[in-house]
């Protein structure tokens, strides 16, 4: 698994690389996993703009992915390897041993005819999944919980991986992806090894056209515009201004804490993603 280049027979084809997807076994998702997709456009229910930069991009079906893995003590095996256009990791169509099939998030390591299991009996495997109380310290994991049965909200990325660091009581430390160690219930589940498609951060798209087909529209700098329009345009020919970086409504877009301090979900925290020391109770 690794990144392709070009022959530059064009400018933009001198750096662009793609994924050479040889780890895919079929082109084609199983139909009762799909649905059918809308664009927003970024738009909320009104047509009003929340979101600036996202219109276009290829018609996708969305591919519908286990994240809580609740077929506790099913086997199952990896029927196939897929790609998938909603998000940059890889997934896995698991067939159970009861004729149900689903997709997984397609961690590295597991190929097809591998079997993989949820439970609190799984074995430590790549590809089971299992409650952190059954996990030994020092494994790294992904598809995290954070809530218990809501599913996987965390470490679901291509190439991203979280450890176990400890147990303490009710609750486990985990070091997440951004450096960050936090407690998380020992009740939620997680997933054994890594997230697949590890080169997906080394890919340079090398020209507008293949941003615009991801749905992402082109970006305008502030210092570009004028200040009726931003809080850094403006100014006699190209002048930096000396303003901080910040959004077009004056929130700053370099170091604020953006965190609801009122939902208290600060004492979970106990090592900063930004310093290596004590997170703030």
């Amino acid at each position: 698994m690794a990144n392709r280049s070009f022959k530059p027979y064009t400018p933009s084809r001198r750096q662009m690389t793609m994924s050479d997807f040889a780890e895919l076994t079929t082109a084609r998702p199983h139909k009762a996993l799909t649905v059918g997709l809308r664009k927003s456009g970024g738009r909320n229910n009104t047509g009003t703009v929340m979101v600036r930069h996202i219109g276009g991009g290829h018609k996708r079906c969305y591919r519908v992915v286990d994240f809580k893995r609740e077929k506790l003590g099913v086997p199952g095996k990896v029927v196939t390897i897929e790609y998938d256009p909603n998000r940059s990791a890889r997934i896995a169509l698991i067939a159970y041993a009861d004729g149900e099939k689903r997709y997984i998030l397609h961690p590295v390591g597991l190929k097809v005819g591998d079997t993989v299991m949820s439970g609190p009996q799984a074995e430590i495997r790549i590809g089971n999944a299992m409650p952190l109380s059954s996990i030994p310290e020092g494994t790294f994991i992904h598809n995290l919980e954070l809530i218990p049965g809501r599913g996987a909200q965390m470490v679901r990325s291509a190439g991203a991986q979280a450890q176990l660091m400890g147990k303490d009581g009710s609750y486990a430390h985990v070091k997440l992806p951004s450096g960050e160690i936090r407690l998380v219930l020992s009740r939620c589940m997680a997933t054994i090894g890594q997230v697949s498609n590890l080169e997906h951060e080394a890919v340079v798209y090398g020209n507008a056209g293949r941003t615009r087909h991801l749905g992402r529209k082109p970006t305008v700098r502030g210092m570009a515009m004028n200040p009726v329009d931003h809080p850094l345009g403006g100014g006699r020919g190209k002048s930096k201004g000396g303003n901080h970086p910040q959004s077009p409504w004056g929130q700053l877009a370099k170091g604020l804490r953006t965190r609801n301090k009122k939902k208290g979900w600060g004492w979970m925290r106990i090592q900063d993603r930004r310093k290596n020391t004590q997170a703030a109770a």
